[in-house]
């Protein structure tokens, strides 16, 4: 039922040329199913394994090239923790004192991590586990669907990049080696406890056999049109059961973050490119605080230097991934500060 929801998504996106239709096509017909209350089921370990593809897809793009520009990176990529810090100045303030969640909701709701780790760490601090996924699942949705109009009414560029070439067009010998990295990475990295380790893990394997000249295409077309399908169809499955009270409560909340937010992101994305960090572009994709998966996504189908703004979110996900617990236990909430009911 799920897939076939997404599929109409893709359908409708396609014969109205809306952008990204096996992106954003998928993720807004299970948005309007789970709002209807419609049954639907996450992807699972199925949309997991098709974020390997990204993995892969990244770790192709470190080339020998790439090192040799890594230290014009740095200025930019030193802003990552600043703009942590920015966000999360804004954002705990605004959970706890605007919306009244309780203080270790709040801390992990500000957090611009990955979803699944900052839900992870709330619930060992005893966070709102659903306001938590609401109001994540709602940052990315909205990243999702904002940075696309930003690219193509302020930057004037188009999202149809060939994500790959065909798939009769990539060697054999290319593809398996792609598979190997998938699936070995994947699974090592998470034998090894790596975070993200279905993206990380590939990445990591597959720029070895890059920079080891065994590796010159990314995945195939067909495989990062998949793996947008089921990453979009996971983001607007998250919202099923969703109730109206945690409509006007929890969604409404991680909306105006996201606002807020997006603007911390806009400001840190002009800084780096009128310094000459980054082009506005690169920039702008660098800082969206949407997820590793998603941002690649975008970053491929604008044609954008992926190893730069992927370079910027592995960052930022692993200084929130090692930073948050470390200032989250700085705080001493108490129990009754945790009752959800205070809300």
């Amino acid at each position: 039922m799920t897939i076939a929801i997404a599929a109409v998504g893709v359908a409708i996106f396609s014969l109205l040329s809306l952008p990204l239709p096996f992106l954003l096509g998928p993720l807004f017909a299970c948005l309007a199913a789970a709002l209807m209350g419609v049954r639907m089921q996450d992807m699972g370990r199925v949309g997991t394994g098709m974020r390997t593809i990204l993995g892969v897809a990244v770790g192709a793009a470190i080339t020998p090239d790439l090192l040799t520009r890594l230290p014009g990176m740095a200025f930019s990529v030193a802003l990552v923790v600043p703009y942590i810090a920015v966000i999360g100045l804004v954002g705990y303030p605004f959970f706890r004192r605007v919306c009244g969640f309780d203080g270790p909701t709040s801390f992990y709701a500000a957090m611009p991590g990955g979803f699944q780790d900052m839900v992870i760490f709330g619930e060992e601090a005893g966070a709102d586990m659903r306001a938590l996924s609401l109001i994540h699942a709602t940052r990315v949705l909205l990243i999702v669907t904002l940075v696309p109009f930003l690219i193509l009414h302020f930057f004037d560029q188009t999202l149809d990049a060939p994500p790959g070439k065909p798939l009769f067009d990539v060697p054999v010998r290319e593809l398996a080696l792609m598979a190997v990295a998938g699936i070995v990475g994947w699974k090592v990295g998470e034998r090894v406890g790596l975070f993200g380790a279905s993206i990380l893990g590939p990445m990591i394997l597959a720029t070895a056999f890059s920079l080891g000249d065994l590796l010159h295409n990314r995945p195939p077309a067909v495989a990062i049109l998949a793996a947008q399908f089921f990453i979009g169809t996971s983001i607007g499955a998250k919202y099923m059961g969703v109730t109206l009270r945690e409509l006007r409560i929890d969604v409404l909340a991680g909306l105006v973050f996201c606002v807020l937010i997006g603007l911390c992101a806009l400001a840190f994305a002009e800084i780096s490119a009128s310094m000459g960090w980054a082009p506005p572009l690169e920039a702008l994709l660098a800082f969206a605080p949407g997820g590793q998966a998603e941002m690649a996504v975008l970053t491929i189908v604008a044609g954008a230097d992926l190893a730069f703004v992927v370079t910027h979110h592995v960052l930022r996900i692993v200084v929130v991934i090692i930073g948050a617990p470390i200032v989250g236990h700085m705080f001493r909430w108490k129990k009754a500060d945790a009752d959800r009911s205070s809300r």
